[in-house]
């Protein structure tokens, strides 16, 4: 990830996008410290999906409904 000082990014942010689109994300910095990070809007939409919650995920199994299913634990 390139770092850019916050002066910098505000001087270039055309090229900072353009990094974003090519290279992944750009960390900006004010006084040594991280303050945000600039994405691609596919990385953006590719992070923001929702989230499926467990009891969904467990829903969705082929398992999900059968009653007869027994499993036997494994003892150490």
């Amino acid at each position: 990830m390139h770092v850019w000082q916050m002066q910098e990014a505000k001087a270039r942010m055309s090229e900072m996008v353009k990094r974003a689109q090519s290279e992944g994300p750009q960390d900006i910095t004010r006084h040594g410290k991280s303050v945000a990070v600039v994405l691609s809007r596919e990385t953006y939409d590719r992070l923001s999906r929702s989230q499926q919650s467990l009891t969904e995920f467990m829903r969705q199994s082929p398992l999900y409904g059968l009653e007869d299913i027994h499993f036997e634990r494994i003892r150490r």
